[in-house]
């Protein structure tokens, strides 16, 4: 992630929850996409000290509380799962419909090798 431009990002999206502890941040999560009929779940991520403590299942529920009350009907909803993570989204009904279709991204800069 770009830190120098993470506050524009934030800024940007469509929601976004951020939890602090004593004015220092140690989660977010947030929806991105085109307010019609694309919704996107991006950066679901806690400190590591704070990880364990239900803080990233409470950034989901209102992250997935905002999409039932503000997207139309049959409107995509989708995220990244990082691995190992795909059960923690699978509680929220997020499923792997077609394995056959495999998700993928472009970094767009100078050291993409130096990112994977």
């Amino acid at each position: 992630m770009n830190f120098d431009v993470a506050e524009t990002s934030i800024r940007n999206s469509a929601y976004s929850v951020i939890v602090k502890n004593n004015h220092r941040i140690i989660g977010m999560g947030r929806i991105v996409g085109d307010g019609a009929i694309y919704f996107y779940i991006q950066d679901i991520v806690v400190h590591p000290e704070y990880q364990g403590k239900g803080i990233g299942k409470e950034i989901m529920k209102a992250l997935t509380k905002y999409l039932e009350d503000n997207t139309p009907d049959k409107a995509f909803i989708g995220l990244f799962a990082s691995k190992g993570k795909a059960e923690f989204y699978e509680k929220y009904d997020f499923k792997n419909y077609s394995p056959n279709m495999t998700g993928m991204f472009k970094v767009n800069s100078e050291h993409t090798r130096e990112f994977i």
